[in-house]
């Protein structure tokens, strides 16, 4: 197992047309690559940000059939890198999708999914609110993917809230875990910076971030803010509130250290709730 490696993640904003989202991210990609990225990874919706479930389900396709998948299995392939599609909407029935996390290994293939746990319910204020439940059905099994570099865990956005899944991917093994997202610009102020850093203390682990931003259809905003995080909780790299291409090279040493110096994923203890 190799150390060291270079990680990206890029920060985009996504459009309501498919085509032009994967238009827009692909040359992206290809600059991660030739700035030595290893592993690329892209933020939660990374293919389609649309309002309004009619046109949600009309653009949305089966995992088979998606050209979202087929394009990041090609993208991967091309630049023989690890590439991991943030989230994907896949059909998974008649009347729900799956936001679904892929990981793709440097032959194209599907190292790894993952379905979101926790689905984004929230009423923000009067004006701004989401279920993400009608149209989406949260998943069951928490991932750890196999890499070069050792495991990696899978999580989205809202699940950074739970604290036990990040606990249980780094029991697990996992020395780095991804958190693609698609964050609101008023939790984003308030909580993105403070809950990233906890989860990457509190775990031991590399927290590779990538980030929606900017105007979505409908008028959404998300908040950008992009983070690669080291298991100290530093703050390695960080995008603005645009489009951008972050690039870290991590220690994966210092997982190790950081494990030893605060061996808190051992020190459990059994308690008597309330």
């Amino acid at each position: 197992m190799s150390n060291r490696v270079t990680v990206a993640c890029i920060q985009t904003s996504s459009a309501p047309e498919i085509a032009a989202n994967l238009e827009a991210i692909e040359p992206m990609i290809r600059i991660a690559r030739e700035r030595g990225a290893q592993l690329i990874t892209t933020p939660e919706n990374v293919s389609l940000m649309v309002r309004g479930r009619e046109k949600l389900f009309a653009r949305t396709f089966s995992e088979a059939e998606h050209p979202a998948v087929a394009f990041f299995g090609r993208m991967a392939q091309e630049t023989v890198t690890w590439i991991l599609a943030g989230s994907i909407a896949v059909h998974i029935g008649q009347d729900r999708l799956a936001n679904r996390s892929y990981l793709f290994d440097p032959e194209g293939k599907i190292a790894a999914h993952y379905d979101k746990i926790h689905m984004f319910d929230a009423d923000l204020s009067e004006s701004e609110t989401y279920r993400e439940s009608s149209n989406y059905r949260g998943g069951d099994r928490a991932v750890a993917a196999d890499t070069p570099w050792g495991k990696i865990g899978l999580t989205i956005c809202y699940d950074v809230r739970f604290p036990h899944l990040y606990r249980a991917l780094a029991k697990a093994g996992a020395g780095i875990i991804t958190v693609p997202a698609a964050f609101t610009v008023p939790t984003g102020k308030l909580h993105w910076h403070v809950l990233l850093r906890a989860r990457a203390i509190e775990t031991g682990c590399f927290i590779l971030a990538p980030a929606q931003c900017g105007e979505h259809e409908g008028g959404r905003l998300t908040y950008g803010h992009s983070l690669i995080i080291a298991p100290s909780g530093e703050i390695m790299a960080e995008a603005g509130d645009v489009s951008d291409i972050l690039i870290a090279e991590i220690d994966l040493d210092k997982v190790a250290d950081a494990r030893r110096m605060l061996p808190s994923l051992k020190h459990d203890c059994e308690f008597v709730r309330p």
